[in-house]
């Protein structure tokens, strides 16, 4: 699969049903070629004109399912809400 249709697809946290948003980016570890992490930009801020609140960072080992449409997670919500970067 191509990071690009990771991208088109959306995460649902399958913890609390919520939609955390799309695949922003991915994160590789560049030693063995791994994915890391997927990065999903966190909600916009005032009305979109101030950029973003935060970014979710979803650990590789709390993907559960990848679907033809959506990505289901399993992540605590305190994980979920805390800013990351």
């Amino acid at each position: 699969m191509r990071i690009s249709e990771l991208k088109q697809k959306e995460v649902i946290n399958a913890e609390d049903c919520r939609r955390l948003g799309f695949v922003g980016d991915v994160d590789f570890d560049m030693c063995d070629g791994c994915m890391k992490a997927l990065i999903v930009p966190g909600p916009a801020s005032f009305c979109g004109f101030l950029g973003r609140e935060k970014e979710y960072v979803i650990p590789y080992c709390d993907i559960c399912q990848v679907g033809d449409d959506i990505i289901l997670v399993n992540v605590k919500k305190k994980d979920v809400e805390a800013p990351v970067r």
